[in-house]
């Protein structure tokens, strides 16, 4: 499974990475104002949410060896 990490000390709450995301693996926690990661299992490492982050909040981390045992 890829690693999706978020540094929230630098996220400026801007959601550009929970709009970039179509696999919604990040969604928006309303109650702490800030992105999570809810369905990793879900990322298909397309880093459309690394490129979405002007803070650069996000680093995705492939998991090809998930990637390609799941692949079969």
């Amino acid at each position: 499974m890829n690693t999706i990490d978020i540094d929230l000390e630098k996220c400026d709450g801007c959601k550009a990475c929970v709009k970039a995301c179509f696999a919604n693996v990040l969604r928006w926690e309303k109650a702490a104002k800030q992105p999570v990661v809810s369905h990793a299992e879900d990322c298909v490492h397309c880093n459309l949410c690394e490129l979405a982050c002007p803070q650069g909040c996000i680093a995705v981390t492939p998991d090809f060896a998930y990637m390609r045992w799941s692949a079969l």
